[in-house]
């Protein structure tokens, strides 16, 4: 991982393969975070996991995004994604360009992101919509 993003990766980061991106060098990883396998990462755009994020396989977090207009569909628009402190995301999910997922938050399995996500809510569905808060 270290030699993808170009940066020291701490030894608590757990990466299960297979992991796809498109580029790496806009990937930061906090500490204890966990990746399942089958991750697909499109970084162009940016993206932090903070520490002790997790994701679950098969999730896709794309940073990138085409404009609508038909004319200039080709062109791409980059924007962040931020997954805050203790955040999980689920199996399947998928996050969207400009997305931030807040702390502790939990993103069911299958989701489509595409609104940031308040810190501790659960969100789930297509397009995902809060349906619990998260005590503790």
């Amino acid at each position: 991982m270290s030699e993808i993003t170009g940066q020291d990766i701490d030894d608590s980061v757990e990466v299960r393969l297979p992991l796809w991106t498109d580029y790496g060098r806009n990937l930061r990883l906090g500490k204890r975070v966990y990746i399942n396998d089958n991750v697909q990462i499109t970084d162009l755009g940016g993206i932090s996991l903070a520490d002790d994020v997790l994701i679950g396989p098969g999730a896709m977090l794309l940073s990138v995004n085409h404009p609508l207009d038909p004319a200039k569909r080709r062109a791409v628009v980059v924007e962040p994604i931020k997954v805050e402190r203790n955040a999980w995301i689920g199996a399947g999910a998928k996050i969207l360009a400009g997305v931030t997922i807040g702390e502790n938050a939990v993103v069911g399995a299958g989701a489509v992101v595409t609104k940031s996500v308040p810190a501790n809510t659960v969100v789930a569905g297509v397009p995902a919509k809060v349906i619990k808060t998260i005590e503790g």
